[in-house]
């Protein structure tokens, strides 16, 4: 089965969350979030945890980049879309099949 490797910046809170998930799978969003965004590229995931989540009291300024791999025929089932600069390529998962698009992670989530 081909995967594909995905990067994804968090905040502190969601980084604790992920820790109790065993590295495993990423919490549910909020109820005011309803799409998860892993990122296509490690530079944009850092670009992100460095200039947003280092800058945001719910997630106590600290960021981490993650790394996992999904199975590739769960990230065809979204768009990519482009958010800006050239290399800001985001994948748009909806809240409601975040659970199913963690089952398609293989191996953990690791920090960068």
């Amino acid at each position: 089965m081909k995967t594909q490797t995905l990067y994804r910046p968090v905040g502190e809170k969601e980084m604790l969350l992920i820790i109790e998930n065993d590295y495993k799978a990423f919490p549910p969003r909020l109820e005011w979030q309803p799409i998860f965004y892993p990122v296509l590229n490690e530079d944009y995931a850092s670009e992100i945890a460095e200039k947003w989540n280092t800058r945001d009291e719910a997630g106590n300024y600290l960021g981490f980049v993650t790394r996992f791999e999904v199975l590739e025929e769960a990230v065809n089932k979204y768009p990519s879309r482009n958010v800006g600069a050239k290399n800001h390529n985001e994948l748009w998962v909806p809240a409601e099949e975040l659970e199913a698009f963690n089952q398609a992670i293989t191996g953990k989530i690791e920090v960068t």
